[in-house]
């Protein structure tokens, strides 16, 4: 009982429409209709400036760390609860109930989840990230590279299996949900990042 408590606090969690919420509480608007009309941590920074943007960004990574740090306090010791509830958090930012069933893109709610579950993969995949986005400009190309970098780690460093399934899912789901940058990427529309 108290395993799928924490399931569905992580889904409910996950699915705080952070950006949504910044947009319209403090610049009146509704950010899914402006720029790519995500309401993630990029699409935030690119309407509404750094700041707000930043701000997105480090409480998407909070949800999903949020999760984790639950499971592991109300059900010690056990790894598929912590999974799982990893899981729900970022699929609750993706296909948020509060915005019914859109989201975001889940990679700064997925950072916090492997951040609080396997720190030194997580620190990989952000490396990746940001060596992508500083040669390409790319957030996108960023994300997915880092997607597949997070991937490649769980199967070379010594990982827990219950992890390593995690990596998998958590990684198809953003690259699943990038399926419209690459379609823009292959069209030259993605807009790129000015350092």
């Amino acid at each position: 009982m108290i395993a799928l408590l924490v399931l569905v606090f992580s889904y409910f969690v996950g699915a705080i429409p952070v950006g949504v919420i910044i947009a319209r509480k403090f610049y009146n608007l509704d950010i899914r209709e402006h720029g790519s009309k995500n309401s993630g941590a990029t699409n935030v920074w690119r309407v509404l400036g750094a700041r707000p943007g930043a701000t997105t960004l480090a409480l998407d990574a909070l949800k999903g760390a949020v999760a984790v740090i639950a499971a592991r306090l109300l059900c010690p010791g056990e790894l598929g609860v912590q999974v799982a509830c990893g899981i729900a958090a970022i699929a609750g930012h993706n296909w948020s109930v509060f915005l019914k069933g859109r989201g975001g893109k889940g990679v700064a709610t997925s950072a916090g989840v492997f951040l609080a579950l396997m720190p030194f993969h997580a620190l990989i995949a952000i490396a990746v990230f940001a060596l992508a986005l500083y040669y390409t400009r790319h957030v996108s190309i960023g994300s997915m590279a880092a997607a597949v970098a997070l991937i490649i780690s769980t199967f070379v460093l010594p990982t827990p299996g219950f992890f390593q399934g995690l990596a998998v899912l958590a990684s198809l789901m953003c690259l699943v949900k990038h399926v419209p940058n690459m379609q823009r990427l292959s069209r030259g529309e993605e807009p790129k990042v000015n350092f």
